[in-house]
């Protein structure tokens, strides 16, 4: 997710830091931040529009505030127009990728930017938030790129991360059938099903509003979730109502709905990137394949769907 950082949001950043030093020592000023460039490379500066991805370690002190080396990736932001004294998102047009560069917020301008009822809470929280002080933030800008290009960088690292993924996941599948004698269908995608109960009426389509009944569960047969089992996940037994191909749903539970028709029962065996790959809840735990026995209770037209029922995204979860 690409976010904004302006000075308030400072206090809680898990992607800025500050290490107090002084601003000696050739550093400008720009928009309430000084910033000093220690490698520069040629190249097109960041622009209005750009995303920038980056990667900083900062302290407050000798408190560390954040490091996106530790979190594993870079961070990312859209360069936009600066409203706000002491956004970091100021100094984004003077680099290109490549470059480096130190940059000092100063923790007085942060304080203008907090109501007055609220700076004492925020100064026990965050004990380095005093006047006088500085955020030090080592900088180091990995790309520039246009908001279609970041995308189409962004997919084609997912779609590369998936078919590893998928290569580790096809033998656990086929094992699995094995074990316990399934024989499921494949579509081009990954996703493998099982259909019990046929159902009646036309295939389901984009668009239309389904309910459902679910359980889903581990490849070991833990259940996570489920709206049949009140003992398992927290969404009750009433149907999980969702629009069909509107990405309400993860993507192996989107594909094979659109497999159905009212009145089906059927399982599905989603492999990691289909369902919550390395984002995954702490009750399944990243890149697990995924097994849903799901029956469809009642499908309307698009024409009907007026409201949703079921939550947005990783629904069910």
């Amino acid at each position: 997710m690409i976010k904004r950082i302006i000075p308030i949001a400072l206090l809680g950043a898990a992607i800025i830091s500050n290490t107090g030093c002084n601003s000696d020592g050739g550093f400008k000023k720009t928009h309430g931040i000084e910033y000093k460039i220690v490698k520069e490379v040629k190249g097109k500066k960041a622009a209005k529009g750009d995303i920038v991805e980056f990667n900083l370690i900062a302290k407050a002190d000798t408190t560390e505030l954040g490091n996106t080396y530790k979190q594993g990736h870079p961070g990312a932001m859209r360069v936009e127009e600066v409203k706000n004294s002491g956004d970091l998102q100021a100094v984004f047009p003077h680099l290109a990728a490549g470059d480096s560069a130190i940059v000092l917020i100063s923790c007085d301008t942060i304080i203008k930017g907090i109501p007055a009822d609220q700076l004492e809470r925020a100064q026990k929280m965050q004990p380095w938030l005093k006047k006088g002080n500085k955020i030090t933030i080592n900088l180091s800008v990995v790309s520039v790129k246009s908001e279609e290009d970041y995308k189409a960088s962004k997919q084609a690292e997912k779609k590369e991360k998936d078919a590893k993924q998928m290569a580790i996941d096809e033998p656990k599948l086929q094992e699995y059938f094995a074990k316990n004698g399934i024989k499921p269908e494949k579509t081009a995608s990954g996703l493998y099903y099982t259909l019990k109960k046929p159902g009646t009426g036309d295939q389901i389509t984009a668009g239309e509003s389904v309910s459902m009944k679910y359980t889903g569960r581990l490849l070991d047969g833990k259940a996570f979730d489920s709206n049949v089992d009140t003992s398992v996940g927290h969404h009750g037994t009433d149907p999980l109502t969702f629009s069909v191909g509107a990405h309400q749903m993860i993507a192996g539970v989107d594909e094979g709905v659109a497999l159905l028709k009212k009145g089906s029962e059927a399982t599905l065996y989603l492999p990691s990137a289909l369902g919550y790959g390395e984002q995954a809840p702490p009750n399944i735990g990243p890149n697990q394949i995924l097994v849903f026995d799901v029956s469809i209770t009642d499908v309307k037209p698009a024409s009907e769907n007026k409201q949703m029922q079921g939550q947005p995204q990783a629904q069910p979860q």
